[in-house]
């Protein structure tokens, strides 16, 4: 692609130190690495390094309109797939209706009264299925992830085992005010929360009132993970 190894990281969101251990056969990408480098590369490589993040070949036929094995192609509307964290632009000569599959990662985000899985850094953290959604859900698809929840707190807005999309573009307190956001807290890890900010001082509250809405300081023992555009869960 004649890109220089920093070049090749940046696009990536890793490090060139990181992107120099998986050239030298000392570490394995991470999942997430490798759907990147497959957005990058396009087809018909990008089938193998996605195989390689975890996704079997009938998933991606199923994601894909052109995926191996796919079948009464004629079938299905003219769809362009998007995936997310990928920089890569098509331009199409016939518009096409956009999704965007989104990495759904193997990570929970928990309510009040829950603890959530310790992760800080999301890119480290595998994918282990994808939701396709469409564009207009995903204004910033490089940076859009989805958790499952942990905890009941924010119900019935949220119930325990749904599906969040999280934007991780958006981590401005001052534009968050009144939104439902994840944020990682270095004793509850991360959590879902709706964020208030009031005369200056940041709250996190949940939809269910029997729990104190938490206060929080200003160090570095939490930070906002981004903000939640909306939510999924399976009928009973």
């Amino acid at each position: 692609m004649g890109l220089t190894q920093a070049a090749f990281a940046s696009r990536l969101h890793y490090s060139a130190m990181a992107l120099s251990r998986w050239e030298r056969g000392t570490h394995e990408p991470p999942a997430q690495a490798y759907i990147q480098i497959g957005n990058l590369v396009g087809e018909p490589e990008s089938s193998w390094f996605w195989e390689r993040a975890g996704f079997k070949s009938s998933d991606l036929s199923k994601m894909l309109p052109e995926g191996h094995g796919i079948t009464r192609k004629a079938a299905f509307p003219d769809f362009e797939i998007v995936v997310a964290g990928s920089h890569k632009k098509k331009n199409p000569i016939v518009p096409k209706a956009r999704l965007v599959a989104i990495p759904v990662l193997a990570a929970h985000a928990a309510t009040h009264g829950g603890k959530g899985d310790p992760f800080l850094d999301l890119d480290e953290i595998p994918a282990h299925e994808m939701i396709a959604a469409p564009a207009v859900w995903c204004p910033h698809p490089a940076e859009t992830t989805c958790l499952r929840v942990r905890g009941a707190s924010m119900s019935p807005l949220i119930n325990d085992d749904d599906i969040v999309a999280v934007d991780r573009s958006a981590t401005n307190p001052s534009e968050l005010s009144g939104k439902i956001v994840v944020t990682w807290q270095r004793e509850s890890g991360l959590t879902l929360s709706r964020f208030l900010l009031v005369n200056g001082v940041q709250l996190l509250e949940s939809e269910n009132r029997d729990y104190e809405a938490v206060k929080l300081g200003k160090n570095r023992s939490w930070r906002i993970m981004g903000k939640v555009l909306w939510w999924i869960r399976q009928a009973p």
